[in-house]
C-alpha cells in the first residue's frame, strides 16, 4: 500500500477523529515519566515522549491480573471461561516495542494457542511512531536489532518536522487513514525527507555492545561458570522490578481463589518474576535457583541466549528498562561486556 502524508497541522482532526470512533491508547505525562492510557483528546498525548515506563503493547495485551475462568459446585462442576476484550488503537508506539510484540505473537499462538491473548492482539490496531534519537543513556535497542520496524503494526508515523510521513502495512491500517480522511499521498519530495530523517536517526545512534548481538548465544554459554555473575548478583535485590517494565517477559503464575463457600471462585494469571526466590520452588520445597546468582545468570541467559535459538531472534529490545528500573543499577550493557571481555 501506498505511503501517505499527514500534515502537523491535521494532526488534531486526525486524533479527534480517531477518538470519536475508537478506545485510543497514547503516552501521557505522569510527573517526570510517561504511561499509555486512554486519552479523550490531542491536549494529554506527548508524542514526542522518550520511553514509557511499561511497553503498552504488553500492560494491554497481557495484563498484569486477569481472571482466566469462573467455576461452582452447583451440584456439579460449571466451569466459565472469561475472555475480557475490546477493539483498541495504539497511537505512538516506539519501535523496541512494536518489536517486542513479534515474541508474544508467537509464544502465545503456538503449541498451546492463548485465546485471552490472540483475541486482544486481533482487535488491536498499532500506531507505531519512530524514534530519532534516544531515549536517554540506558537504551542499546541499535545493538539488539530493533531500532527499526518492519513489522507488528498498522501503521507507522515519521516525524519529518511539519509533517508525519505514513507507512501502511495492513487493510486494518488503510481503513484508519480512509476513516479520518486527513491523509494525503506522498509526494517524490517526501521519500526524499523521510530518507533525510532516516540517515538523522542513523548518525544519533550508536553501538553500546562490544559483540554483534547474534554472537550472544555464544558468549553466554562460554560464560556459564563466570564469577562475573556471582559478583553481580551481590549488588541484586531479587525484587523483579526488571522482569515487570521487560516488554518481552511473558512468565505468568496462576492460582484459584474460592469463596467462603468452598464453592465457587476464579482462576487467575499474574505476572510472575524469575527473579524472585519463589520462582523456581517446586514440589516438596526444593529450589533449583535457589543462589540469586542463579537467578541473574538465568535471566541474561534467557534474554541473549535461549529465545534466539528457539524462535530465532533476541528475547532483549535493548530498550533499557529494565536498567533504568534497577535499584542496584545493574547495567544489561556492562554485565554483556564484561562476559564478552572474559572470555
Amino acid at each position: 500500500m501506498l505511503p501517505q502524508v499527514i500534515e502537523k497541522a491535521k494532526v488534531k482532526p486526525f486524533v479527534d477523529r480517531l477518538i470519536k470512533n475508537h478506545k485510543v491508547l497514547g503516552p501521557v505525562a505522569k510527573g517526570p515519566n510517561f504511561v499509555f492510557e486512554q486519552i479523550e483528546s490531542l491536549d494529554s498525548l506527548r508524542l514526542d515522549y522518550p520511553i514509557t515506563l511499561l511497553s503498552p503493547t504488553k500492560k494491554y495485551l497481557f495484563p498484569p491480573y486477569e481472571c482466566l475462568l469462573k467455576f461452582k459446585l452447583d451440584p456439579q462442576l460449571q466451569v466459565e471461561p472469561i475472555i475480557e476484550s475490546e477493539p483498541l488503537v495504539f497511537l505512538g508506539v516506539h519501535p523496541c516495542d512494536i518489536y517486542a510484540t513479534w515474541l508474544f505473537d508467537t509464544v502465545f499462538s503456538t503449541k498451546n494457542p492463548d485465546p485471552n491473548y490472540l483475541e486482544r492482539r486481533k482487535k488491536a490496531t498499532i500506531i507505531g511512531l519512530d524514534c530519532l534519537k534516544p531515549c536517554d543513556e540506558y537504551q542499546f535497542c541499535l545493538d539488539m536489532g530493533s531500532l527499526y520496524a518492519d513489522e507488528g503494526y498498522d501503521l507507522f508515523l515519521t516525524d519529518m518536522g511539519d509533517a508525519y510521513f505514513v507507512d501502511i502495512a495492513t487493510d486494518k491500517g488503510q481503513q484508519l487513514l480512509v476513516e479520518t480522511q486527513q491523509s494525503r499521498p506522498a509526494t517524490n519530495q517526501d521519500f526524499a525527507r523521510r530518507r533525510d530523517a532516516g540517515e538523522q536517526k542513523r548518525q544519533s545512534f550508536r553501538n553500546k555492545l562490544s559483540v554483534e548481538s547474534k554472537y550472544l548465544p555464544e558468549v553466554l554459554q562460554d560464560s556459564y561458570d563466570s564469577l562475573i555473575w556471582e559478583a553481580t548478583a551481590r549488588r541484586c535485590y531479587s525484587c523483579g522490578s526488571c522482569n515487570t517494565v521487560c516488554p518481552t517477559c511473558y512468565c505468568f503464575d496462576v492460582n484459584e481463589i474460592v469463596d467462603l463457600t468452598l464453592r465457587q471462585g476464579v482462576r487467575r494469571r499474574m505476572w510472575d518474576s524469575c527473579q524472585l526466590d519463589s520462582f523456581a520452588t517446586v514440589a516438596g520445597g526444593h529450589n533449583f535457583r535457589k543462589e540469586r546468582s542463579a537467578r541473574l545468570r538465568h535471566r541474561f541467559f534467557r534474554k541473549g541466549k535461549l529465545i534466539r535459538e528457539a524462535f530465532g531472534k533476541s528475547g532483549c529490545v535493548g530498550c533499557g528498562r529494565c536498567d533504568r528500573a534497577c535499584t542496584a543499577k545493574i547495567s544489561s550493557v556492562e554485565v554483556y561486556n564484561m562476559i564478552s571481555g572474559s572470555r
